[in-house]
């Protein structure tokens, strides 16, 4: 199980930081996908500097800041959360890709706002499964057309959403259905909760679940799940409905905004961005 710590915001002001970071990916990682991982960890590393952590996520980041020294860890895909928040760029991330002795190279340079995260609040729990809905089917690398489920569970009540980020830059809202007009999930403290499927429940409430099945435009794919979570009320983005096979969708750019907004109006808020992996 993957428990993500959460944190409380003191009322300070966002501070603008810079990080750099050279990615040397594995043979296996498109350019395209390896130009976002580095810009990814380049706000990582930014954010180690600047506030200074131990933190692993998907046990898969390290972070150390020891002594005004930062170094970094990373031995999978995926970001990391530290204390502190990336809030938004402030100018458009830079990028070069080279090639050393055969191997790719990506140099990513960034700049953004940010602020401390100063205090813990509540954990919550969630794991993404595969092809099953409970623990043991949990897993970050899929095949095309495997079944995809959700497992949240939080201490505390509280309201959710859930978005998927391709390869194409397209953000599609799993989390609230279709079906559900008010635009937010409510969460039960104590209770877990298994989204995307319909065993177990009655006939009347499957009607209103969507069910997703994952896949690749290409040999392997790497999607971002972002799981939003705060015990005040807050409602999705505006998406639109533009094929009846997928779900509601809208740019990335377009979701960035509305995260943003989300995040300056609720220091409660908080987002768990997971990496998944999808293959032929």
């Amino acid at each position: 199980m993957l428990f993500v710590s959460l944190h409380n915001f003191a009322q300070n002001k966002a501070q603008t930081i810079c990080g750099e970071y050279i990615y040397y990916p594995p043979s296996n990682v498109s350019v395209d996908d390896a130009v976002k991982i580095a810009i990814e960890r380049a706000k990582l590393a930014a954010l180690a500097e600047k506030f200074g952590t131990l933190i692993s996520q998907n046990n898969s980041t390290v972070v150390k800041n020891e002594n005004g020294q930062s170094t970094t860890d990373f031995t999978s895909l995926g970001g990391s959360e530290v204390k502190g928040e990336w809030i938004e760029d402030i100018k458009t991330p830079e990028t070069k890709v080279s090639y050393e002795k055969e191997m790719l190279v990506v140099k990513a340079n960034v700049c953004g706002k940010a602020r401390e995260i100063t205090r813990a609040a509540v954990d919550f729990s969630v794991r993404i499964l595969r092809n099953g809905t409970d623990g043991n089917f949990e897993s970050d690398r899929f095949k095309d057309g495997d079944d995809f489920y959700l497992l949240f569970k939080s201490p505390v009540n509280g309201y959710l959403a859930v978005y998927l980020i391709d390869s194409d830059q397209r953000a599609f809202c799993l989390l609230p259905y279709a079906s559900n007009t008010t635009g937010k999930v409510a969460i039960e403290h104590g209770k877990e909760y298994a989204f995307f499927s319909r065993k177990s429940i009655s006939t009347e409430e499957a009607r209103l679940i969507e069910e997703y099945k994952l896949t690749a435009g290409k040999d392997i794919e790497y999607n971002q799940i972002y799981v939003i979570f705060s015990p005040n009320e807050f409602t999705k983005a505006n998406d639109n409905l533009s094929s009846t096979s997928l779900p509601r969708e809208l740019t990335f750019n377009d979701f960035q905004r509305w995260l943003l907004k989300c995040r300056n109006r609720d220091n409660d808020i908080r987002v768990d961005s997971k990496t998944i992996e999808i293959r032929k």
